[in-house]
């Protein structure tokens, strides 16, 4: 297969993860016989510092002719602790999924065994949960209408109909591959938004009779994942929730270095780790560069090329078994390895199976 792949390091330790994944790319790609061509491009505090703009329209021309984008971080501190900045590395992303349509958020939850132990939460809750976060990306406050002076402020929590429809439909489709259990997370009791959200949802569940429908408000969602990981399969909600709940829930595994995402929607789908640029780290060769190469699996399973990405979670569970990980989540008084060197040993795991 030929793919045409647009790269977006970002900020802080995106260069340094995105580089990993690339390789893995590669090696994949010289494996399995693909033709994949890179095309680079700035975002984030890289892109303002460069040409004034997070997500310029260069880079939005990039992303809208490739077949991917593998994306890697944005966020740097000079912006966090300045509250007045009127533009901000994280608007360069909102940016990027608006102008790609990029409406479905899907984060897989899932725990290794290796790494139980490091969870904050016993072992007997974590080791079976296994999940999906499915969080509406391009809707809700952070598009709504905006206000704020001295004394007051506004977010507008906005959404229509088809916005609701069309995720509920990805969520249905995701429980019907899955265990064909979704759960529907809302705040109905209070919010309006959210009454109408439960109310498609209700209206959708009987086009779905195999799916088991069930329904949470976001608080309740939010302690029964601590308290109960496992009792979820599909769960999905509206933006300002699902980032909240999906970062939560990435905790579950230990690490937030461990897990990928992708958002997909009505143009060129984006593939990407869900951690922070973590600015502390930039250059030190210590972040955790699996989120990023298990973001590459997700990418090539999105082409349906399922051997590929087996082939590249096989190699991240060999890594953590072999005990070649980042300090974070390498065990007491084992030696630790940099962002490069646990990227160059799945690369030749990957070229020598």
């Amino acid at each position: 297969m030929k793919l045409n792949i647009a790269v977006l390091a970002g900020d802080g330790i995106g260069p340094e993860i995105a580089e990993q994944g690339v390789k893995v790319m590669r090696a994949i790609s010289e494996k399995f016989k693909h033709e994949v061509a890179y095309t680079y491009a700035v975002c984030g505090a890289d892109a303002i510092d460069k040409v004034g703009d997070p997500f310029p329209e260069a880079t939005y021309q990039v992303c809208k002719a490739a077949d991917a984008v593998l994306f890697s971080a944005v966020g740097d501190p000079k912006f966090d602790n300045n509250p007045t900045a009127t533009v901000r590395p994280e608007q360069g992303l909102l940016a990027m999924r608006k102008k790609l349509g990029l409406f479905a958020n899907i984060r897989p939850i899932q725990t290794f065994k290796c790494l139980l132990h490091k969870s904050p939460l016993r072992m007997e809750l974590v080791e079976k949960a296994d999940f999906v976060c499915i969080r509406e990306l391009t809707g809700g406050m952070y598009f709504g209408e905006k206000y704020q002076d001295n004394d007051k402020a506004y977010d507008t929590n906005y959404y229509t109909r088809s916005e609701i429809e069309r995720i509920l439909k990805v969520a249905f489709a995701y429980a019907r591959k899955r265990n064909n259990h979704l759960t529907v997370v809302d705040k109905a009791n209070v919010l309006a938004s959210s009454r109408l959200w439960r109310q498609i949802a209700q209206e959708m569940a009987p086009l779905y009779p195999d799916v088991t429908t069930d329904y949470m408000y976001v608080d309740n969602a939010a302690m029964r994942m601590i308290q109960d990981p496992a009792f979820f399969d599909v769960l999905v909600t509206e933006n300002t929730f699902g980032d909240i709940l999906t970062d939560e829930a990435s905790c579950i595994t230990g690490s937030m270095g461990l897990l990928p995402s992708a958002s997909t929607g009505d143009s060129t789908p984006v593939f990407e780790p869900i951690h922070g640029s973590w600015p502390q780290a930039k250059g030190k060769n210590i972040a955790n560069p699996l989120a990023q190469i298990l973001s590459v699996a997700m990418l090539f399973e999105h082409f349906n090329l399922n051997e590929e990405g087996e082939l590249i979670r096989q190699a991240v569970d060999a890594s953590l078994d072999a005990e070649v990980r980042t300090p974070e989540i390498q065990v007491e008084g084992g030696k630790s390895f940099g962002t490069k060197e646990v990227g160059e040993w799945i690369v030749k795991y990957i070229l020598t199976k």
